[in-house]
C-alpha cells in the first residue's frame, strides 16, 4: 500500500486544524495499472488492492480505463479480467467525483469491457452484495443506475459522448419501463443524444426505453435539441415517437419550431410544420413573438419564405409591441425592406402573403413599418430615438443560447456630429475657392502689356506646364463651387427626382466630402505646375518644386492604403 500523507501544519499562532488523509499511489504500480501490466500485481505483497487509490480516490481500474489508448485492447480487457479475480470490491469503488470504473470505462467508449463488468457484477455476488442481500439482477441495475457527483449514469455518459456500442451494452441489462432521469444540469439521457444530433443514439434509446425521459436544461425537450442540430432526419426521429412535444415551450416560451426559425435551419422548420402547423402562430413569454418574426428578427427571409409557404396569414400575428413582419424587415435588411416597404410590386406582395396589408400598420406606440426604415436608412424621422430604444431591446435578447444578429443601430447624435463636418467642409471649400480664384487673376510670370495698355496676355501662355495649371486650377475651383451648392442644395430642384435623398445630412456630407477629395487633388496638381513654370529657370529648383507635393500625396496613399484594407 501506498504511504498515507499527512498535510505539513504551519504554525500561524492559531489552533491547529485536523490534518487531511491524502492516499497516493506508489510510482510503479501506478505506471503498471496505466499501461496495464499485470505482472506487476501478481508479485505484489502489499495491503488489500482495494486500499491502493490516488489523491482523487481513483483505483487501479479508473487508472488503466482512464489512461489513452497507448496500450493494445486485448491487453486492457485482461489486465481488468484479471484484476477483479484478485479484487472483486475494485468494481463499485468510487473515485472522488463518485464515479465507478463503469463510467470510466463508458466515458472513453470501452464496449467490451462494459459487457465484461456488467456480466462480473453479475456472476459474482460478493460480500457487500450478500449484506444488502441484492441478487444478482438487482446487483447489476444497482450499479448501471450508479451516479456521479453531476448525477451521471454510464448511459448519460457513454451517450454525451456518442457511444453507440456502449448504449447498446447498457440498455441490454436495464428495465425497459426505467425512466432514466436528469442530471444535475437538467440533462437526461435522451436530450443528449438529440444535442449531439445521432440519428443511432435517438432509435436505440427510443426503440429499448418505453418511457425515456426527454427534458433537457432550461426548461427544454428533446424536440427542441434537435432543433439546434440542423439535421431534419434527427427531428423526425424525435416527432415519430414524441409527435405532442411540438408545442412544448422552454422556460421562455420558446417551442421548438422558435429555435429552428431563430437559428434559420430551414429543413427543421420544414419538418415541424409538416407535423404540426399550429406551432406557427404560437408567440413566445416575453414579447409574444411567432417563429416567423423571429426569423424575420434574424434577417433570414429564406425562413421567412418557408413559413409563409405552409401558412400564409400567420404573417397577421403581431407581438406585444404591436411590431409585425414589415417592422422586422425594415431595420434588418434595408435594401429588401425598401423594396417590399416602397415599392408597388404585385409579386412581392404576392409572395408574401397578407404583407400587403402590414405596410401602414401601427405598433402601440404608432410606429410604422416605413417609419423604422426611415429610422434606419435616413436622418429626418421624428421618432428616431424611440425607434432606436426599441431597436435595442430587440436586438438585446438570444433564443437557444444565440444572440440575435448584431446590427448598426442608428445614432441619434450623428446627425448632430455630421453637421459639424459640413460646416467644416464648407470653410474648406471657401478657402480652394478663395485660393484658387486668386491664383487666377494672378497668373504665375504676370502679364504682357500691349501696345501701352494696362491688359496683357500671360507671358508664359505658350507653355504647356502653364497650361496644365490653368486647366486643374479651374477644376480646383469648379468642384469647390460644386461642394458649396451641394452644401446649399442648390441642385435639389434640377434633381426633383432624387429629392428624398438628396435632403439627408449623410448623403450631402458624403457628396460635399467626395467632391472636396477632386478639389484638394486638383488645388495640388495647379500648385506643383504654377511653381514650376515660375521657377523654370533655376531647373533644379522648379524640379524639387515640382515633386514635392506628388511625393507627399504617395507618402499618405502609402500610410492610409494598409489601414484601409485592415
Amino acid at each position: 500500500m501506498g504511504p498515507s500523507l499527512n498535510d505539513i501544519v504551519i504554525s500561524s499562532g492559531e489552533p491547529e486544524k485536523p490534518a487531511e488523509n491524502i492516499t497516493c499511489m506508489d510510482a510503479s504500480l501506478y505506471k503498471a495499472a496505466a499501461v496495464g501490466k499485470i505482472e506487476e500485481f501478481n508479485n505484489y505483497q502489499g495491503p488489500e488492492l482495494e486500499s491502493l487509490k490516488t489523491p482523487n480516490h481513483d483505483n487501479v481500474l479508473h487508472v488503466n480505463l482512464s489512461t489513452p489508448e497507448r496500450i493494445w485492447q486485448r491487453t486492457r480487457f485482461d489486465f481488468v479480467l484479471q484484476i477483479l479475480d484478485k479484487c472483486p470490491s475494485l468494481l463499485l469503488q468510487t473515485n472522488a467525483k463518485s464515479q465507478i470504473p463503469l463510467h470510466v470505462a463508458a466515458r472513453y467508449g470501452y464496449s467490451t469491457i462494459v459487457r465484461h463488468l456488467i456480466m462480473f457484477c453479475a456472476r459474482v455476488i460478493y460480500k457487500d452484495l450478500e449484506k444488502l442481500g441484492m441478487d444478482q439482477l438487482n446487483a447489476v441495475r444497482g450499479m448501471i443506475r450508479h451516479t456521479d457527483q453531476e448525477s451521471n449514469t454510464a448511459l448519460h455518459i457513454a451517450t454525451r459522448y456518442g457511444h453507440v456500442e456502449v448504449v447498446q451494452a447498457l440498455l441490454e441489462h436495464e428495465d425497459p419501463d426505467f425512466p432514466y432521469f436528469a442530471n444535475i444540469n437538467h440533462e437526461t439521457p435522451l436530450y443528449l443524444a438529440a444535442r449531439r444530433g445521432s440519428r443511432r443514439l435517438l432509435s436505440i434509446l427510443l426503440d429499448k426505453s418505453k418511457s425515456t425521459a426527454h427534458g433537457g436544461p432550461h426548461g427544454r425537450t428533446a424536440l427542441h435539441a434537435t432543433a439546434m442540430v440542423r439535421d431534419p432526419w434527427v427531428t423526425r426521429i424525435i416527432l415519430e415517437k414524441k409527435g405532442n412535444l411540438t408545442k412544448e415551450t422552454d422556460e421562455n416560451g420558446h417551442t421548438p419550431l422558435h429555435y429552428a426559425a431563430h437559428l434559420g435551419h430551414d429543413a427543421v422548420v420544414e419538418e415541424l410544420l409538416k407535423w404540426d402547423i399550429s406551432v406557427a402562430y404560437i408567440g413566445d413569454k416575453k414579447w409574444g413573438m411567432t417563429p416567423l418574426l423571429m426569423a424575420a428578427r434574424q434577417g433570414l427571409f429564406g425562413t421567412v419564405r418557408k413559413i409563409l409557404s405552409y401558412c400564409p396569414d400567420c404573417c397577421e400575428r403581431v407581438d406585444k409591441r404591436g411590431w409585425n413582419l414589415l417592422h422586422f424587415m425594415a431595420f434588418r435588411d434595408l435594401s429588401r425592406g425598401f423594396r417590399i416597404l416602397l415599392k408597388n410590386d404585385n409579386a412581392t406582395t404576392t409572395e408574401y402573403g397578407s404583407v400587403r396589408n402590414l405596410r401602414d400598420w401601427k405598433d402601440a406606440s404608432g410606429i410604422t413599418p416605413q417609419q423604422v426604415f426611415n429610422a434606419c436608412q435616413y436622418d429626418k424621422e421624428e421618432k428616431k430615438e424611440q425607434i432606436v430604444k426599441l431597436l435595442k431591446e430587440i436586438v438585446n435578447e438570444e433564443v437557444a443560447e444565440k444572440p440575435v444578429y448584431p446590427i448598426g443601430l442608428p445614432n441619434i447624435s450623428a446627425d448632430k456630429n455630421l453637421e459639424k463636418a459640413r460646416d467644416a467642409h464648407l470653410v474648406v471649400a471657401a478657402l480652394i475657392v478663395t485660393v484658387t480664384f486668386a491664383a487666377a487673376i494672378t497668373v504665375p510670370g504676370g502679364l504682357q502689356s500691349e501696345k501701352g495698355l494696362e491688359q496683357g496676355t500671360p507671358l508664359l501662355i505658350h507653355e504647356a506646364v502653364f497650361k496644365a495649371f490653368v486647366v486643374t486650377n479651374a477644376l480646383a475651383f469648379i468642384f469647390s463651387v460644386s461642394a458649396l451648392t451641394t452644401h446649399f442644395g442648390v441642385l435639389d430642384n434640377q434633381l426633383s427626382g432624387f429629392k428624398f435623398f438628396r435632403e439627408t445630412v449623410l448623403y450631402r456630407t458624403q457628396s460635399v466630402s467626395g467632391i472636396l477629395g477632386y478639389a484638394t487633388l486638383a488645388m495640388v496638381v495647379a500648385f506643383s505646375t504654377g511653381s514650376y513654370v515660375v521657377l523654370k529657370p533655376s531647373h533644379g529648383l522648379a524640379i524639387v518644386s515640382y515633386l514635392i507635393c506628388p511625393a507627399f500625396l504617395l507618402c499618405i496613399w502609402e500610410i492610409l492604403n494598409p489601414l484601409m484594407q485592415m
